[in-house]
C-alpha cells in the first residue's frame, strides 16, 4: 500500500510541476527581466537533470543492448576484448579543444602535438541494427597544425598473459571518415626494458577493416613481456570526422605445422 501511495503522490506532483512549467511558458512574453532570470536559472537547472535521464533512458533503450560484449573473434582465438569506450556509456560523453593525453574514458587517451586544439571528441550511442557495439567514438577535427593524432588503447593483462611468438593479434574496426584518411594501427610490446612495435597500414576500401600482427617476425623476449598497447594513428586528419563505431581485438596461435 504504501508504494501504491508513493507512486500516486509522484504522479501528482509530476502533474503539478507540467502545470506550472506550461503556465510559465504561456506568460513568459510578458514577464520583466528580474523575474525571467529567475525562470531561465530555474529552467536551467532542470534541463541539466532532465539531460542526464534522457541520456541513460534513451542509452539503454536503443541498440544495441548497453554493456554488450558480443563480437565475431576468429576461430581459435584464445582471447578476445572490446575496450570499454565501446561497451558502457563514459562520465563526459563530449570533449571540446582536447588536450593532448586526455582519457576519453576506460583507458582510451587520445595524444596529438598541436599547438592549439581545434579536436572535438564525443561518445556516441550505436543505434543501426548490424552494430555490435553499444557506442562508439566521434572526433571531429578542424584546423589542424600537428604532426600527428594518435588514440592510445591499452590493453588487459589477459592480452599479455601467456603470449607467445606463435601468437598472431588481429585488430578489428568499424571506421567512417568524412574524407578519405590514413589510418594506422602500432602494437606496442614491452618486454623487460625493451619495447617491440609492429605498423600495419588500415585498408580503406571498407567500413570493417581489419589489421593483423604476427608476432613470429618479432623480437619479444616471452619470458620478460610485461604489458601491450595499441595506437591508432590517423594521417592528416584536418577538416575530418571520424567516427570509431566499433575497436575489437583478438589473440590467436598459429597453427602447428
Amino acid at each position: 500500500m504504501a508504494s501504491e501511495s508513493g507512486g500516486l503522490i509522484d504522479r501528482m506532483v509530476h502533474t503539478r510541476a507540467l502545470r506550472r512549467w506550461r503556465r510559465a511558458a504561456d506568460r513568459i512574453g510578458g514577464l520583466d527581466l528580474d523575474s525571467l532570470r529567475e525562470l531561465r536559472g530555474e529552467a536551467r537547472a532542470l534541463r541539466r537533470q532532465l539531460d542526464r535521464v534522457l541520456h541513460e533512458a534513451e542509452g539503454r533503450l536503443a541498440l544495441p543492448v548497453m554493456g554488450s560484449n558480443a563480437m565475431h573473434p576468429p576461430p581459435g582465438a584464445d582471447w578476445s576484448w572490446r575496450p570499454g569506450l565501446w561497451r558502457g556509456p563514459v562520465p563526459r560523453q563530449g570533449r571540446a579543444g582536447v588536450v593532448s593525453n586526455t582519457d576519453l574514458g576506460e583507458g582510451a587517451v587520445i595524444f596529438h602535438d598541436c599547438r592549439e586544439s581545434e579536436i572535438t571528441a564525443r561518445q556516441m550511442r550505436n543505434n543501426r541494427e548490424r552494430d555490435l557495439a553499444p557506442f562508439g567514438l566521434r572526433l571531429d577535427v578542424f584546423h589542424f597544425d600537428g604532426s600527428f593524432l594518435s588514440i592510445v588503447l591499452d590493453l588487459p593483462e589477459d592480452a599479455v598473459r601467456g603470449l607467445r611468438k606463435r601468437h598472431l593479434i588481429r585488430l578489428d574496426m568499424v571506421v567512417e571518415t568524412e574524407k578519405p584518411l590514413e589510418i594506422f594501427a602500432r602494437l606496442n610490446v614491452r618486454h623487460g626494458p625493451n619495447e617491440e612495435q609492429i605498423v600495419r597500414e588500415m585498408p580503406l576500401d571498407a567500413e570493417e577493416v581489419t589489421a593483423e600482427f604476427d608476432l613470429a617476425y618479432s623480437r619479444i623476449n616471452e619470458k620478460r613481456v610485461e604489458r601491450a598497447w595499441v595506437d591508432l594513428i590517423f594521417e592528416g586528419p584536418e577538416l575530418n570526422q571520424i567516427l570509431l563505431r566499433d575497436v575489437t581485438l583478438s589473440r590467436r596461435p598459429r597453427a602447428d605445422l
